[in-house]
């Protein structure tokens, strides 16, 4: 959170108005251990006693005698929030409101259980065991921030979740999350210069509106689906354009529609992206976005890429092969979408501001229904219709990018996506 701030009133009717060093979670902790109430901070008489919990750490089963009966009560060390971990205390069952919390802490309890293979919690849980629940219980907030700082970099409809069920794994490091291309030096984007004159792009197109001012097809129906076959350009309406926002022909450029979650796979191959909502059939999903650097750099990079196992260079090769997009360090949501024979997602070129077609924008329309929780995939090595000229364009050297010579002579990467028709190697 921002640091709050102080007001110290001068000579006369100045105010001056500096930083606190304390933040917003800290002067609460403050105002509640001197029993401080403060309108500003949310602090009244009738919540002057509640503390937050931050997570739970511990969990353990404590018999009490009374008589002839003993009654056996649950206790949950809790971390408080704004409180060091020294001011921990046990606490029972009655006293926590915290339902979510709770139930996040016995599904970690039952996982652990079930890893060690052990068919229930014991009445306490050994060092080990409360080390693995307060490390998984500081790594979900640690995505959590993360998650938040993702969502406010965005203007798209969709919210994008993260989830990590597998490991301890947390957020890339050295990665940079970006909404829209990152140009390189030396690289120059040229604007275009004219726009469409239509008052409805979709039904009374001018000239075949702007896919029509360069001899291609209007690429979208009234649903907002594509309905131009793969390896066909896509040329949307631009900022010169008569149009407005609504326009049914800006699909790609009002960004992800749907919900997302970046997750972790359970089968090494690392974070992957599912859906949480339906996706209808030939929809646009997402952009890939990341660095536009020229083939020369992207070969220097791929073999550094290719040492280490992972390559996130996509060429931009649809008339020329000048230029590539570098998703590694620089990227969105697409930088976690994993491999697959039989892929869900489906590359199209899109030209919407800049016209030049050694530079398209790379856009991944649904090639079939998704359902929600199924997980978001395309093929590195896409192949379009090598029969077709114009298809050929498309084929994706994903995988290859910056790497001459036959994939025969690499270290072959082996293919983890499990379809049935699965090839069995990346390449």
């Amino acid at each position: 959170k921002d640091p709050p701030t102080m007001m110290i009133p001068l000579s006369g009717t100045e105010v001056c108005r500096v930083a606190c060093i304390a933040t917003v979670d800290q002067l609460e902790v403050i105002c509640r251990e001197q029993g401080v109430k403060c309108e500003e901070l949310g602090i009244s008489k009738h919540n002057l006693c509640d503390y937050e919990v931050e997570y739970l750490c511990d969990y353990k089963k404590k018999v009490i005698n009374l008589g002839k009966t003993q009654i056996v009560q649950e206790l949950y060390l809790v971390k408080w929030k704004g409180y060091p971990e020294s001011s921990n205390t046990w606490e029972p069952r009655k006293n926590l409101k915290c339902v979510d919390l709770l139930n996040q802490f016995w599904e970690d309890l039952n996982a652990e259980m079930q890893r060690q293979k052990k068919r229930a919690a014991p009445r306490r849980l050994d060092p080990a065991t409360v080390s693995q629940l307060i490390q998984r219980a500081k790594l979900r907030q640690t995505l959590k921030r993360w998650e938040t700082h993702l969502n406010s970099l965005g203007t798209h409809k969709g919210h994008i979740y993260v989830r990590n069920q597998v490991d301890l794994e947390g957020p890339p490091k050295n990665f940079t999350y970006i909404n829209d291309y990152k140009v390189g030096d030396g690289i120059l984007l040229n604007e275009v210069s004219v726009g469409c004159e239509c008052t409805d792009c979709l039904e009374n197109p001018v000239e075949g509106c702007c896919a029509g001012a360069s001899q291609h097809k209007f690429a979208y129906n009234e649903l907002g689906q594509v309905r131009i076959r793969p390896g066909l350009p896509i040329y949307e309406c631009n900022k010169r354009c008569c149009c407005g926002i609504d326009c049914p022909n800006r699909v790609v450029q009002r960004g992800i529609q749907y919900s997302l979650c970046i997750f972790r796979t359970d089968n090494g191959r690392g974070w992957g992206v599912k859906t949480t909502e339906r996706i209808r059939k030939n929809t646009f999903v997402m952009e890939y976005v990341g660095e536009i650097i020229t083939t020369e750099e992207a070969e220097r990079r791929g073999h550094i890429y290719d040492k280490e196992g992972a390559t996130y260079l996509f060429d931009l090769d649809y008339v020329d092969d000048e230029y590539t997009v570098d998703a590694a360090h620089y990227g969105n949501i697409s930088h976690f979408v994993n491999h697959s024979c039989d892929p869900n997602l489906q590359v199209y070129n899109v030209f919407i501001d800049n016209l030049d077609e050694r530079l398209p924008r790379i856009a991944f329309f649904a090639t079939r229904g998704i359902k929600a929780g199924e997980e978001l995939t395309f093929d590195y090595n896409m192949k379009i219709d090598p029969v077709d000229a114009e298809s050929t364009k498309m084929d994706s050297n994903f995988s290859l990018t910056g790497l001459p010579g036959s994939p025969k002579k690499r270290m072959r990467v082996e293919c983890k996506c499990r379809v049935p028709t699965c090839r069995k190697y990346l390449f």
